[in-house]
């Protein structure tokens, strides 16, 4: 039975839990990777041979994603999206037990080997919302991603507060505990993701591989928008793994570092309801543009003092900053490629996105240690300058081409 006739069969109210079941699983599920930022460069501080890796736990994470993200897809195609669920949850649960064993044994190996199948649980996560689409009818889809982006701005409270509730519960192994309820939360998701009911991928012809990739790169349109959506994931990571840790440097509590997590986690996706609306009236070059500029406030905020609430409105335009300069170099992305070409070159943006995200995050540790918050500020603002030129130049080669004949 294709996709179509499956839905077509499928019960209106199947559908419609499809959505809802989605939507908490990303609720559930999305807190891991909060559970991780809250705490890797903490733990990492603690257990790490040298101050400088206190942050390769999260850069750890971010390869994870980029390294699951293929073959589950694969799993995807060859046996169904909920096959993939249920793997990428299995490595959630384990990430989890690993890391309350690295912290009772001492071991940062370990604990890095935890939050790398933490972003192979995030890579799944990743897909739920195209998981939402595949499930409904047509006419439901873009109600079905919106729900679940919701589920996003749900995990921004989840993760943060999980980490408040549960840090001390074991006294003699800070966090062990949080990673024990994490694993349980991925158990919980797990559950609620067992009764999504998901057409099976259809077998169809290969398509036309289009045009060479080298030359779809070379466009200035999709480097400007692999170099703006690369600086906003980056540089995004780039301050939040160093964040809560700088924060803890400077005295404030775990809970206020939670805290501050929380909205920034929100920021990244609230906008989204409305991000689409203003990229189809304002273009896409413009929404990327004000992602960097929000971005760029967000450093001058973190520059400008040391108490809670810099440190929060420094998170909080962050997360704004990323969601409209990600979602905007996304939609020019989108922009270059015909049909038979979008895998290959989503791919290609999505790794060089990935990889400059792990770098940023590992940097950031020790730039940190060696010297200190307000540095990692002001570098923020060399690839923020790298990507506006970027924008510019795609601007004035899009102007020189609508007029040469």
């Amino acid at each position: 039975m294709s996709g179509a006739d499956y839905l077509d069969a499928l019960p209106e109210s199947v559908q419609r839990a499809n959505i809802w079941r989605l939507s908490l699983a990303q609720a559930l599920a999305g807190a891991n990777g909060v559970v991780v930022f809250a705490t890797g460069a903490i733990v990492g501080n603690q257990l790490a041979p040298a101050p400088a890796l206190a942050t390769l736990p999260i850069s750890i994470f971010v390869v994870g994603m980029a390294a699951c993200i293929f073959p589950l897809g694969a799993l995807a195609q060859r046996h169904g999206r909920r096959a993939a669920f249920l793997v990428g949850t299995a490595a959630g649960v384990l990430a989890g037990l690993l890391a309350m064993a690295a912290l009772l044994w001492a071991s940062f190996w370990l604990f890095c080997l935890s939050t790398f199948l933490a972003g192979s649980y995030a890579a799944v996560v990743l897909s739920f919302r195209f998981a939402a689409a595949d499930g409904v009818a047509p006419q439901r889809r873009a109600r079905a991603l919106s729900l679940v982006m919701a589920g996003g701005v749900a995990a921004g409270v989840v993760g943060p507060q999980l980490v408040t509730w549960t840090m001390a519960w074991w006294p003699l192994h800070v966090f062990a505990a949080t990673f024990v309820v994490q694993a349980a939360v991925a158990v919980a998701s797990a559950w609620v993701l067992l009764g999504v009911q998901l057409p099976m991928p259809a077998k169809t012809q290969a398509m036309p591989q289009g045009r060479p990739l080298a030359e779809i790169a070379l466009q200035p349109r999709f480097i400007a928008a692999v170099i703006c959506g690369a600086v906003s994931y980056m540089l995004m990571n780039f301050l939040m793994t160093a964040a809560p840790l700088a924060m803890h440097m400077c005295g404030h509590s775990q809970a206020s570092a939670n805290l501050g997590l929380q909205w920034h986690v929100i920021a990244m996706y609230a906008p989204s309801f409305f991000t689409g609306q203003l990229i189809s009236r304002f273009g896409a070059v413009r929404v990327a543009t004000c992602g960097l500029v929000l971005t760029g406030l967000s450093a001058v905020i973190g520059l400008s003092g040391m108490q809670e609430w810099h440190f929060h409105g420094s998170l909080l335009v962050l997360g704004l900053g990323w969601n409209f300069g990600f979602l905007g170099a996304s939609a020019l992305v989108l922009e270059c490629h015909r049909p038979e070409e979008k895998n290959r070159v989503q791919s290609l943006n999505d790794f060089i996105v990935f990889g400059l995200m792990a770098i940023g995050s590992f940097s950031s540790g020790g730039l940190l240690s060696a010297y200190g918050w307000a540095a990692v500020l002001w570098v923020s603002f060399i690839p923020l300058a790298v990507a506006a030129v970027a924008l510019v130049w795609t601007v004035r080669k899009g102007r020189s081409m609508a007029v040469t004949p």
